[in-house]
């Protein structure tokens, strides 16, 4: 393999944010991934797993081991009555990857169209939008064990699939290296209508029309919807150059609700946590104003979920508000994004703002969702 000396990292992310790599690396094959992580054993370094680079945030001082950019390609695909299999390698293009499956007549992510990013990355977030999440999908992951140096297929039941979380990023953080992704999707499958704006967006539809959408009109729904709040890399679009929805939306206990809409003097958008959203975030705090994370089963009090970006602009923060080279997106207060030239010092200042702001208006302290490389809010 070649390793390389301090490269620049900022160039592989969407926030275009952060520093340098002490070492840098390509891996092409599962050998090439034992490779890197004998050399940086052999140097005392740690290793980081870099994928599409459109959930991380990169501190200024960068990172002083081995970045290692996941570039192991491929899909697999098995016909079995009613469904496909399809093992797909993790460094497959995300969206790129749903647009064939889409093409192919396969139901099950066509919701999950338009996120960034590479199709390793996918379990270890739970990546989810617009009523889908990918662990629905998912029949097993492909690993390295970074403890043993073993090989394994971990079922959907072992990844502990959770709102936004998976073991991957709970109880064995950095322990796996996410080499393959197996999906099982059916063919035929109606599509999924489960989230307002999706449903709205085919509401106008009438006669003929408002027949059931295909997979393909969903899919091209959810990238325009995406599209139009700045959740949709387009190129020379400013509101672009961001990690998507930097906050995760808070999952509060029925009492918490009740406090968050009497602060606010109006009754909150809610959403049910569902079982995923519930094993992740089962664990109440002693302080009735917090909720911690958690991926034990869930107790009572009953979960619901409120939009962060509700409570972010109730708290006084619009689209479009700056501190300086960082903002928030002129299209949705849910990303924020260098404006030009910001570091990541910049971004975290910001962040720090609108999640203590929303803290001291609602009690509710916002979980960041991109992975942190160096520092944190």
């Amino acid at each position: 393999m070649d390793f390389r000396e301090n490269v620049s990292l900022a160039g592989f992310t969407t926030l275009g944010v952060g520093g340098p790599a002490r070492w840098f690396a390509d891996a092409g094959s599962e050998g090439e991934v034992r490779e890197a992580l004998a050399f940086a054993a052999a140097r005392s370094l740690p290793l980081f797993v870099l994928g599409g680079g459109s959930n991380l945030l990169v501190a200024d001082e960068g990172f002083p081991g081995v970045v290692l950019h996941m570039g192991l390609r491929g899909v697999r695909t098995t016909s079995q009555g009613p469904v496909e299999i399809l093992e797909v390698g993790a460094g497959e293009d995300w969206d790129r990857f749903v647009g064939v499956c889409v093409a192919g007549g396969l139901a099950g992510l066509e919701c999950l169209s338009g996120i960034p990013g590479t199709v390793g990355g996918t379990p270890v977030q739970n990546v989810g939008a617009y009523g889908q999440e990918v662990s629905s999908a998912i029949q097993s992951v492909r690993v390295l064990d970074r403890r043993s140096g073993e090989t394994r297929e971990m079922t959907r039941t072992e990844c502990a699939f959770g709102y936004r979380a998976s073991v991957f990023n709970t109880v064995e953080r950095d322990r796996f290296i996410v080499l393959r992704v197996t999906f099982t999707l059916p063919h035929g499958a109606a599509p999924a209508l489960n989230y307002r704006d999706v449903k709205e967006y085919f509401a106008a539809r009438t006669g003929a029309a408002a027949a059931l959408p295909s997979l393909a009109e969903v899919r091209n729904a959810v990238r325009e919807i995406r599209a139009r709040k700045a959740m949709l890399l387009v190129p020379g679009d400013p509101d672009c150059r961001s990690a998507g929805s930097f906050f995760k939306n808070p999952v509060v206990s029925e009492a918490q609700y009740a406090q968050i809409c009497e602060a606010a003097g109006a009754d909150a958008p809610r959403f049910p946590a569902g079982a995923a959203a519930a094993g992740a975030f089962a664990a109440i705090g002693k302080d009735s104003t917090s909720t911690t994370t958690s991926t034990s089963a869930p107790s009572s009090p009953a979960l619901v979920k409120v939009p962060a970006a509700w409570l972010i602009e109730r708290a006084g923060f619009q689209r479009g508000h700056a501190r300086g080279r960082a903002g928030i997106s002129s299209k949705h207060t849910l990303a924020l994004v260098n404006r030009g030239g910001a570091t990541a010092t910049e971004i975290l200042d910001l962040a720090r703002e609108v999640r203590d702001g929303v803290e001291r208006n609602f009690g509710v302290k916002l979980e960041v969702e991109p992975v942190m490389l160096g520092g944190g809010p």
